[in-house]
């Protein structure tokens, strides 16, 4: 092939190459246990329930979305990670996690981002549930 063409090809190559936005949380080793039945989760009892416990990045969001299913997501926001203001809390309507720092917000049933800047969803782990022990993990 002639030399021109791979010439062309190289901006290409570049711009493939761009950093994975979905990595701008630190990876943080989660591996959580907790009893739902224990007085201090009571809050997480029924469907909408949400608290914080310490784990993740900087601390973990728990969201039961319905009697079976639970969504944990880091409270690190996805916008300008750098930031050391950046810290997602659950406001007074008990479903949207908000960043005060920038004012993204996103909705805790999918992680979802409702109102920028932030353009990534909050960073969720998985969960399992077997009715009585709720594990968070990656």
């Amino acid at each position: 092939m002639k030399k021109w063409f791979y010439i062309l090809l190289i901006p290409f190559f570049f711009m493939g190459c761009s950093k994975d936005e979905k990595s701008n949380i630190p990876l943080v080793v989660v591996d959580i246990i907790i009893y739902t039945n224990d007085p201090a989760f009571n809050v997480i009892s029924v469907p909408g329930g949400w608290t914080y416990v310490n784990g993740g990045s900087r601390g973990i969001i728990i969201y039961r979305v319905s009697n079976d299913q639970f969504n944990a997501y880091d409270r690190h926001c996805t916008y300008d990670s750098n930031n050391s203001c950046a810290l997602v809390s659950v406001d007074a309507s008990n479903i949207i996690g908000l960043d005060d720092c920038c004012g993204s917000k996103f909705l805790l049933t999918d992680g979802s981002v409702t109102n920028g800047p932030a353009n990534l969803p909050l960073k969720q782990y998985q969960t399992s549930f077997d009715g009585q022990v709720l594990r968070i993990f990656n």
